[in-house]
């Protein structure tokens, strides 16, 4: 990245790196984080992704590289001097405080004036829909309404930049969707810059402008939701966002030759004779009966009702098998159903093994 891009990044990331005696907890990585995107970092556990929240949030010293706001160094500026605002998953919120007291806190610490303090927090209170509770305490609300009251805490200092750590992983799976829209309609509202850290990928999927997966300290892929599901880079982010059906075997006459027989390319991959490789396609592009492309025959082992789908897992003949997707309009197959499973090659994706 060269010096034009750092100055126009609300974040960037130059050679950041931290090592713990012999152990690379994040290796050397360049990353830039434009004004008003939603960047997500996505990983599993001890891929990196707290190391390089704290290093950018200021809580722990970098052993390498730089880390520049707004242009500016900040690499080893104090955190309380970094305009960077933090949404933690237990709300943090201070239980002696009402909800009014506990959004103007940030601007107390920054000796706003009582008027114009008063304006920001209604308006944060607002923005939330929590305008008629400014008078209760935490323990009066829900787990949805205190992480509302920890975001307006958050958006009402107008930080450079708002990290989220995991800020729904203590709610249930209807709240946690719920404040998912929430999220993407603060930040459209308000066009704040937020880096959101979380190991689900369902919610990175849902929420982000690009996704930045980590896995064993470095960057794996960085890229748009899109970009990151259809078009893998490795087999680790084929089967870490998402469900995949992986088939190996080797390169030979322009097909990749596997226990199951012969499959089609991708169209433009390539891939030299010989070298052994994986086909990657999605349970969704996974036809029954296909007619205008090769197909493998198998049996029904495992049916799930899943509301609007069916999902069927297939065994081939190899001892492999295929998951894949109908609509419940579809209908489901009985175990022990013989079928044929075929896709087109342009969804499939050619990989190393």
């Amino acid at each position: 990245m060269d010096s034009l891009a750092a100055t126009t990044a609300k974040l960037a990331v130059r050679g950041i790196g931290k090592r713990y005696g012999k152990l690379d907890a994040l290796l050397p990585m360049d990353l830039d984080v434009a004004p008003g995107e939603f960047l997500t970092v996505l990983g599993p556990s001890g891929s990196g992704k707290t190391t390089l929240l704290q290093i950018i949030a200021g809580l722990t010293e970098p052993t390498c590289g730089r880390l520049l706001i707004d242009g500016r160094n900040e690499t080893h500026t104090p955190p309380h001097k970094r305009g960077i605002g933090v949404v933690f998953q237990n709300y943090a919120l201070f239980p002696h405080l009402t909800v009014q007291e506990n959004v103007a806190f940030p601007l107390q610490m920054r000796r706003m004036p009582g008027a114009e303090r008063d304006r920001k927090v209604a308006a944060a209170l607002e923005l939330v829909g929590l305008g008629g509770l400014h008078q209760r305490f935490p323990r009066e609300l829900s787990g949805g309404q205190q992480q509302r009251v920890a975001l307006a805490r958050c958006f009402v200092y107008q930080p450079a930049l708002i990290i989220m750590d995991e800020p729904l992983g203590a709610l249930d799976r209807k709240l946690r969707e719920s404040m998912q829209l929430e999220i993407r309609r603060l930040h459209r509202d308000t066009g704040a810059t937020i880096m959101f850290v979380t190991h689900d990928q369902e919610e990175a999927l849902a929420l982000s402008d690009r996704i930045c997966l980590l896995n064993h300290g470095r960057i794996e892929q960085l890229g748009s939701p899109e970009a990151v599901y259809e078009h893998p880079a490795s087999l680790f982010v084929a089967d870490f966002i998402g469900l995949s059906n992986v088939l190996r075997g080797h390169i030979q006459g322009g097909v990749l030759l596997t226990a199951d027989g012969p499959l089609p390319l991708p169209p433009g991959s390539g891939g030299t004779a010989g070298r052994e490789a994986a086909l990657v396609i999605r349970p969704e592009h996974v036809e029954l009966d296909p007619t205008d492309f090769p197909a493998l025959s198998g049996t029904v082992t495992e049916t799930v009702y899943a509301g609007a789908e069916h999902r069927l897992q297939v065994t081939l003949g190899s001892g492999a098998t295929l998951l894949l997707r109908r609509s419940a309009g579809q209908g489901s197959l009985p175990l022990g159903a013989a079928v044929r499973l075929g896709w087109s090659p342009s969804r499939a994706r050619l990989l190393n093994p």
